[in-house]
């Protein structure tokens, strides 16, 4: 076909009956349809979300659960100022390092220095032995009977840093009190 003019209808395009309406779907199937049709969706989208999660790995324990502090026994004084040198054995009991940042004594009259000094680590599994040496700052202030002496230690790890009072015990009350008399006679009973 060449030319201009209008549009013909081509063979066979008239002999067909012209379709009849669709019949309106009342509101009560159309809700229906749109109901199941979300049903579908949310069953299909279900499932992922109520698969089990896989466990949330367990924080790391906290640093004074995982190491033990004990009195190792007097070791001769570095300066032989009747000051009080004593071993402690730190060890660890987990695979989480704790790192010791400080160790300290409450008492006025005295201070303390350590070897190695903090902060350090101690391993997994694995004794450190620490000497620690107690000095008579102020005779007038220093008590005649320890009693229950403690050190304050700082650890950290990866979860937490911690503050803890240790306390010795196993002859460190009087190994201290014995030095601290032989330091401060005056102050004996």
């Amino acid at each position: 076909m060449t030319g201009i003019g209008p549009v013909e209808a081509g063979a066979d395009t008239l002999l067909r009956p012209p379709l009849a309406p669709a019949p309106p779907v009342p509101a009560a199937r159309r809700r229906t349809t749109a109901a199941l049709a979300a049903l579908a969706v949310t069953a299909l989208c279900v499932p992922g979300l109520t698969e089990p999660r896989p466990p949330a790995e367990a924080p790391p324990p906290w640093p004074t659960q995982v190491i033990d502090f004990r009195y190792g026994g007097a070791t001769p004084a570095p300066h032989g100022d009747g000051a009080l040198s004593f071993a402690v054995l730190l060890s660890g009991e987990e695979d989480e390092p704790v790192t010791v940042e400080d160790i300290t004594q409450p008492s006025v009259a005295l201070s303390l220095t350590a070897e190695p000094e903090p902060p350090f680590t101690v391993r997994t599994s694995s004794a450190q032995k620490t000497i620690i040496t107690v000095h008579v700052r102020d005779c007038g202030k220093v008590q005649r009977n320890a009693g229950l002496p403690f050190l304050d230690v700082t650890l950290r790890n990866k979860r937490a840093i911690q503050q803890q009072s240790f306390i010795l015990g196993s002859g460190y009350p009087d190994d201290l009190t014995a030095a601290l008399q032989r330091a401060c006679p005056h102050n004996s009973p």
